[in-house]
């Protein structure tokens, strides 16, 4: 029987990854703390549909705002690993990335009583060491990578490539990849960023971007019978009105045409059996 699962994901960084790119102004700052603002709005729309999401919380947020994390646990979300300081992995060394983890791991475990069991890493930027160091660190998922769409697959350690040289995919391991793409997140869409690398536009029509990201569950219906589609949002950017009232069409949609929602740990064990089992 066809089963066509979404994951609606959430990457609550507040001011986190704000302050990784330096932009610490009050109001650069300040669009981080409409977070909150947005979170409370997307945890009343999940609520009034039943729908248990994941939230990728980055530890300075859970540091920070704890109460508003307390209810996002009680609504009976996934809490999954998003760093503590919101610096891209690529841009650590092991040491570095290890204590980050480390850190944001005991922040989690302090909100939920138990270690995160999925990661998406900061700007989707891992480095050679971040596939060992999660499976070191009991993770049974990565959302970070792009290379498929509607099938996990198992996350590869040590691919091997030389300009001139073929590529060389590396060893399998347990960690199942759950992918992800930037035309699904809602950051490159719609935040009108100004830094000295360049000007990120954004602002582009939340009834556009819906379109497209329904228009892929019916591809992906239209082509598999069975996979996961995987929406990446943050607080600070869906929460504005008019994107929020896009976004509830958009899971109304999804719910007439038969998606089965889910948390990304459900989908990934999910995955695991389905996929991997034989293995």
């Amino acid at each position: 029987m066809p089963r066509h699962i979404v994951c609606l994901t959430f990457d609550f960084d507040t001011q986190s990854g704000l302050i990784a790119r330096g932009m610490t102004s009050p109001t650069a700052l300040s669009r981080g703390e409409f977070g909150l603002v947005g979170a409370r709005r997307i945890l009343s729309l999940l609520k009034s549909y039943d729908i248990r999401a994941t939230w990728f919380v980055a530890g300075f947020t859970i540091d920070s705002y704890p109460r508003l994390c307390e209810e996002v646990v009680r609504a009976g979300h996934e809490i999954a690993h998003h760093s503590w300081a919101h610096i891209p992995p690529a841009d650590q060394t092991p040491e570095e990335e290890e204590a980050d983890l480390v850190r944001a791991n005991e922040s989690i475990e302090r909100l939920t009583g138990r270690k995160a069991r999925g990661y998406r890493s900061p700007s989707w930027d891992l480095s050679p060491h971040t596939i060992d160091l999660l499976i070191k660190h009991g993770m049974i998922y990565d959302s970070s990578l792009m290379g498929a769409d509607y099938i996990p697959y198992r996350a590869r350690r040590g691919d091997k490539f030389a300009l001139g040289e073929p590529y060389r995919f590396g060893e399998e391991t347990s960690l199942i990849e759950m992918p992800i793409s930037w035309s699904l997140d809602d950051h490159p869409h719609f935040e009108y960023l100004r830094t000295p690398q360049g000007i990120l536009p954004g602002l582009q029509s939340a009834r556009t971007v819906m379109a497209n990201w329904y228009d892929e569950f019916l591809y992906m219906k239209k082509t598999v019978d069975w996979g996961i589609l995987t929406y990446t949002m943050h607080p600070y950017v869906i929460g504005r009105g008019y994107r929020m009232l896009n976004f509830e069409d958009l899971v109304e949609k999804l719910i007439r045409e038969g998606a089965v929602f889910m948390t990304m740990e459900e989908a990934a064990l999910e995955a695991k059996a389905k996929l991997f089992s034989a293995a």
